[in-house]
């Protein structure tokens, strides 16, 4: 990259581009020195696809306060998702302990409150 960046005019697109990858080359490579971090961030674009998508459908949710409780909805489901929980199965759960819940403990019934009851 050095030395095509000679090459060119550095105010060219190839040589802001070159400029660009040689001033952050260590940090752009750090992948390969670490094996927990990715080569791209594809999981992290892939998990908030859907909530980019419902974005645009929020805008026909009906009201505002609609499109409030989808969006909670959402955040139930994602939360559900990233501590391996069924959402079906949580949803079924909650709705049947709900009515004899104590008010004061509802956070007990989040998914990531009662995956980390069921893990240790």
């Amino acid at each position: 990259m050095k030395e095509q960046y000679m090459q060119v005019t550095p105010k060219s697109t190839i040589g802001k581009a070159l400029g660009y990858s040689i001033e952050r080359w260590k940090k752009i490579s750090l992948y390969t020195e670490n094996g927990m971090l990715n080569i791209d961030n594809n999981p992290v674009e892939n998990s908030i696809r859907p909530v980019a998508l419902g974005r645009k459908n929020y805008l026909f949710a009906g009201s505002h306060e609609a499109a409030r409780r989808s969006g909670m909805l959402y955040s139930l489901l994602g939360t559900c998702k990233m501590n391996g929980i069924e959402p079906y199965a949580w949803f079924k759960n909650i709705l049947e302990k709900i009515p004899s819940h104590p008010i004061n403990k509802i956070k007990d019934l989040l998914p990531h409150h009662l995956h980390s009851h069921t893990d240790g």
